[in-house]
């Protein structure tokens, strides 16, 4: 398909919304005031968290969530150099998988990814959390902070999500993970490569080289659930478990080579795109 800028339907629904400098203010608009939160006690802010919106009848979507959706795809779009007709979250995941297949490789996605969650900050922004924050109490501010936004402010991309206590390597046990309990972005895709390649592996790499804080992210794709472990380094790619996965039994493409050789190794039913 050719490459083609943004319908005029979306680009008017953008040039409504407030302007980029804000949209970034509200992304992490938390992480100035979390300091105080992620002082106070660990049982309540796990409370706090589990009765955000999205338990009980379910999550619905905000204005700003609409916002925070329509901002980031457009910053997709951007690196992309194409956008979707469909609106939505449902334009959000085609714009993802032309990210997947527009990288000639799997390190080659994931770095058009990483570029794409830089965009949503300002880069003094990074560079100072980077510098001031991360270094404190060796990473636990820095870790528990971020926990605590991604779980306030990353509901309308994965669903309800709460914060929970996550064992370090040294036995330590911090409130820096955040448990999501069906991840939209992988249930939507369908796709066990999109979620490593544009998802996993990016993010991971994103805080860790610019925000400076490890993350561990645990994706089940039985469930599609989704365990953050921020504070824990992920483990080399090859004892990465997530990545030996077969592809996804939603897969059409996957579906379709199990019938084809029903007696094929697990390498030949791993996610060609992994």
């Amino acid at each position: 398909m050719a490459t083609r800028g943004l319908p005029r339907p979306a680009v008017s629904r953008l040039r409504l919304l407030p302007p980029p400098s804000r949209a970034r203010s509200l992304l992490y608009c938390s992480i100035a005031g979390l300091a105080v939160g992620s002082a106070a006690p660990r049982h309540s802010v796990q409370v706090d968290a589990a009765e955000a919106p999205g338990k009980g009848g379910g999550y619905r979507p905000s204005f700003v969530d609409d916002f925070l959706l329509a901002f980031f795809r457009s910053k997709m779009v951007e690196e992309v150099g194409w956008d979707s007709e469909k609106p939505g979250y449902a334009g959000l995941m085609e714009v993802a998988n032309r990210l997947m297949i527009k990288g000639k490789s799997a390190m080659e996605t994931e770095q058009a990814a990483v570029r794409v969650l830089q965009s949503l900050f300002p880069p003094l922004l990074l560079v100072l959390y980077k510098a001031l924050l991360s270094p404190i109490a060796n990473g636990q501010l820095a870790a528990m902070m971020l926990a605590r936004a991604t779980a306030l402010s990353c509901q309308w991309l994965m669903g309800p999500c709460s914060v929970n206590s996550v064992t370090l390597p040294n036995g330590k046990s911090w409130s820096s993970g955040v448990f999501v309990e069906k991840c939209k972005y992988l249930e939507d895709s369908k796709c066990l490569g999109i979620c490593i390649n544009t998802c996993k592996l990016p993010t991971q790499a994103f805080f860790k080289d610019h925000m400076g804080v490890d993350l561990y992210m645990e994706p089940n794709f039985e469930d599609y659930s989704c365990q953050f472990n921020f504070g824990v380094s992920p483990p080399p790619l090859d004892a990465d478990k997530a990545l030996k996965e077969p592809c996804l039994d939603i897969c059409t493409n996957a579906r379709r080579r199990r019938e084809l050789g029903r007696n094929s190794s697990p390498d030949e039913l791993s996610c060609p795109q992994v």
